[in-house]
């Protein structure tokens, strides 16, 4: 799996991580980042979708 390096504000490391850890939502910060990546793609399809922009 290809790794990627991104800055972020510290505010979003900090919300980020509230969500990380055991007994919470995401295991790592890696799984919470690609659930938001992978949430992010499926509402830019729905958009491109409603304005005929995106091939079936």
């Amino acid at each position: 799996m290809p790794k990627v390096s991104v800055d972020i504000p510290q505010e979003l490391l900090d919300d980020l991580n509230r969500h990380v850890g055991d007994n919470k939502k995401f295991i790592t910060q890696a799984d919470a980042i690609r659930a938001a990546i992978r949430k992010l793609l499926d509402q830019m399809d729905d958009i491109d979708r409603r304005h005929g922009r995106l091939e079936e």
